[in-house]
């Protein structure tokens, strides 16, 4: 219940932990899907950008996508079908991408900064000999995107440190033997209240239905009509900003996944297609405001958000997760780490 007298001593809504009647209940938020002015209403709690440590090189002796230097993709067009030998080099760099996500998630904690997990990141893939993809990707300047709490996607890690209560979604991408893996995953950080928890156990139901939408024959609206749906059962929004895409040889391919319905999304699935699902959901708004740095997308409203990914495969008779991990049955639960 949002509004009414009751529910002002609740928990707010956004997850933020902070009884309504003194977090959103101020401004009286007439709910779901009203976009708020972000300079006429500045949240106190809202987290902003940090200072952040310089851009690092290549990382030495591994091989690069084209970008890695100039910043700029060359362009090239990539049919939306992999090859078998393509397909093979997916499945090892999603394998690195799934692992290096595991490693990070261990490595959350309170008084931890995402500087200090985006270097990890960077020395992780040096060792595997893998390049960490968004690194100089279109200019972005680090290894992986650290999105916190109302942070949607896109957010660059910087010296904050992470604080018990915190949600932060890791995502992370790496470029391997010609092809890119892709994979995020929301991670408690502490002890977490009730309504961030049953934020992140959403995001990750939004996910497994899109997941389980993917048949090869049917059009590609089916994958955004399974996750709206769950959102909306849960009662929370689909952000639409941001979607999914073909992967592979490059980066993104041409081929978008919405993650909320729409009919003009005719394209069938066919097998041998390989793209991400990660629906951004968010307890508010599904509208996105992005900061000035040209990266970090937050909700317009403030209020938290959370996401998964996965990179999929498209077979004969169903769906193969490229990038299996361990993390859903901790999200599942809510656990969390505090030390």
């Amino acid at each position: 219940m949002r509004g009414g007298q009751r529910a002002r001593h609740d928990l707010c809504w956004c997850g933020s932990g902070v009884r309504y009647r003194r977090c959103h209940g101020p401004f009286e938020r007439p709910g779901p899907g009203a976009a708020l002015n972000l300079a006429a209403h500045p949240f106190s709690w809202a987290v902003r950008p940090a200072p952040t440590s310089a851009r690092r090189p290549p990382p030495s002796g591994v091989p690069a996508p084209d970008y890695a230097v100039s910043g700029v993709p060359a362009p090239r067009r990539v049919g939306h079908r992999r090859s078998a030998d393509e397909i093979a080099a997916l499945r090892r760099a999603c394998r690195h991408a799934a692992e290096l996500l595991a490693y990070l998630a261990e490595l959350t904690a309170p008084g931890v900064t995402t500087d200090e997990l985006d270097e990890a990141a960077y020395d992780e893939c040096a060792r595997r000999g893998v390049y960490p993809s968004t690194l100089n990707y279109h200019g972005y300047p680090k290894s992986i995107c650290t999105s916190i709490n109302e942070v949607i996607c896109h957010g660059i890690p910087d010296s904050r440190a992470l604080t018990s209560g915190d949600t932060l979604n890791i995502d992370v991408t790496v470029y391997c033997d010609g092809a890119h893996g892709d994979c995020s995953a929301t991670v408690p950080v502490g002890l977490v209240n009730p309504v961030a928890r049953r934020l992140v156990r959403a995001a990750l139901r939004c996910l497994q239905a899109g997941i389980a939408a993917v048949r090869p024959g049917l059009p590609f609206s089916e994958v955004g009509r399974a996750i709206e749906a769950t959102a909306d059962e849960l009662g929370y929004s689909v952000v639409r900003q941001f979607v999914g895409h073909g992967i592979g040889p490059l980066f993104h391919t041409g081929l978008q996944v919405l993650h909320h319905f729409s009919p003009d999304q005719r394209r069938l699935m066919e097998p041998g297609m390989v793209f991400t699902i990660e629906p951004m959901i968010n307890a508010g708004s599904y509208r996105a405001y992005v900061l000035d740095d040209g990266w970090t997308a937050v909700t317009a409203d403030c209020s938290r958000s959370a996401q998964f990914e996965h990179t999929v495969l498209i077979t004969e008779r169903g769906v193969e997760v490229l990038t299996p991990n361990r993390l859903a049955p901790a999200a599942a639960a809510g656990a969390g780490r505090d030390r």
